[in-house]
């Protein structure tokens, strides 16, 4: 089944994220992660490419693991940034030998020390997705940033990248994580206004790490609201209590967001199958609610 299938419906979905390891000698524990996850039923669960610029020779084993294995519809992920057009058609032809159709298409993070782009070498994820589409039969999303990608000009411009990520063939975007849903429905506001009309699937992270959650919102840019703050401070050196307050906090984004309308959630779980399945015990009777 294609996500854009199930995002069109008015089925709540809530699909979880898995990232492979970096060491071949952790495979075994990252099929252990997919079998736990699988067990809290996400709607689908996406299989990330590799940080920091990197290439994970395991995406595809663990795509397949996901969705031919263990029922789960798979969201493989695809960047260029690091990727030769050679390499992105061998993984476009391993990914349809599984039969896994739905593709996250990224620009990806850019090597350290890589002259980018090199010649012939994709400069945006838009391009990606021109290619993706060429080769054909793949449902194809994007990710989007709700308080504007880190290198973007400005909110507008940034918008304006999305809207050719539609043109280029893009067919629903995941957001980065953000801790005020006032963001998001401001960021749905202008799409919306610019003709981006594509489902939108809210990127949520429940913070059970301090340092953690601090270093990736430096990265990204992600701004946390003082009541966000309070709650890291408070629990930091607990942490036990921060686990608890953090899928408090997340439980409370994802029912507001589907209480306005917003039905498509996506977790960031960092590999965490009891934090995933925390919050879906905390939504059971909402996750099956029908609109």
């Amino acid at each position: 089944m294609k996500i854009s299938e199930l995002l069109k419906t008015k089925e709540v979905t809530i699909s979880c994220e898995l990232f492979p390891p970096k060491k071949g000698s952790e495979l075994k524990k990252a099929h252990e992660v997919v079998q736990e996850m699988a067990k809290v039923k996400p709607s689908f669960m996406s299989v990330t490419y590799g940080a920091s610029g990197g290439i994970s020779e395991h995406t595809v084993d663990l795509a397949n693991e996901v969705q031919n294995v263990n029922g789960v519809l798979a969201l493989a992920h695809l960047t260029c940034a690091s990727s030769s057009r050679d390499k992105i058609q061998e993984v476009l032809g391993e990914l349809r030998g599984h039969k896994i159709e739905n593709i996250l298409a990224l620009r990806g993070d850019i090597p350290e020390g890589l002259d980018f782009p090199l010649p012939g070498q994709y400069h945006h994820a838009s391009e990606l997705m021109e290619e993706i589409r060429a080769f054909g039969d793949f449902c194809i999303g994007g990710a989007c940033y709700p308080e504007g990608h880190p290198e973007a000009e400005s909110i507008e411009a940034d918008i304006d990248n999305l809207k050719r990520k539609v043109e280029a063939g893009c067919e629903f975007f995941t957001t980065q994580m953000f801790f005020d849903n006032n963001i998001l429905y401001n960021f749905l506001y202008r799409a919306l206004k610019k003709g981006i009309e594509v489902p939108v699937v809210a990127g949520i992270m429940p913070v059970t790490n301090a340092k953690q959650i601090k270093r990736i919102a430096s990265l990204s840019g992600t701004i946390l609201p003082q009541r966000f703050r309070a709650i890291v401070e408070r629990f930091a050196g607990h942490p036990a209590a921060l686990k608890q307050a953090g899928i408090a906090y997340a439980t409370e984004q994802i029912i507001d967001l589907i209480a306005n309308g917003v039905g498509h959630v996506h977790i960031y779980t960092m590999n965490k199958p009891d934090v995933a399945g925390a919050i879906f015990a905390n939504l059971s009777e909402i996750y099956q609610a029908k609109a």
